[in-house]
């Protein structure tokens, strides 16, 4: 079995993390994540890809979760990083998406936070009952806007 080059480890749950799950639980608006996303430096931005996809694969995403994501995401079928979400393989895949060129970062952004979301909401129906123990499960209300 060959590896894939994401490893399959929680990342720490630092503010960009807690930020990530916020989106993903829409605890805070997309919008604000964008904004905060493209302001990033190109080499942060695929960081902050490449820590979206090792939390879709934390959350159990899987090949199956691609068109929900995708219709999720506002990006069409068509758009690069669909098109390798479709594929099937999700390790690898994911890796390519996120280390797609600057010109498909923010559609992979959009379409990792969908995949991330459809996934952690799965899990936590499925896994998580009220008495879970997962601190990524209990961020709490979004802060308001300024």
């Amino acid at each position: 079995m060959s590896r894939h080059p994401l490893p399959r480890i929680l990342p720490a749950l630092d503010d960009r993390t807690i930020l990530l799950n916020r989106l993903a639980q829409e605890l805070h608006p997309l919008d604000d994540g964008i904004t905060w996303f493209t302001d990033l430096a190109a080499p942060e931005r695929t960081a902050v890809l490449t820590v979206l996809a090792e939390l879709c694969l934390h959350a159990r995403a899987t090949t199956e979760d691609a068109p929900e994501a995708t219709a999720r995401s506002g990006i069409r079928p068509t758009h690069t990083p669909a098109v390798l979400l479709a594929r099937g393989h999700l390790a690898p895949q994911l890796h390519r998406i996120a280390t797609l060129p600057g010109n498909e970062q923010l559609k992979s952004f959009r379409l990792l936070i969908a995949l991330f979301t459809v996934a952690d909401r799965r899990r936590r129906e499925r896994s998580c009952t009220p008495t879970c123990h997962h601190p990524w499960h209990h961020l709490g209300p979004a802060a308001p806007s300024a």
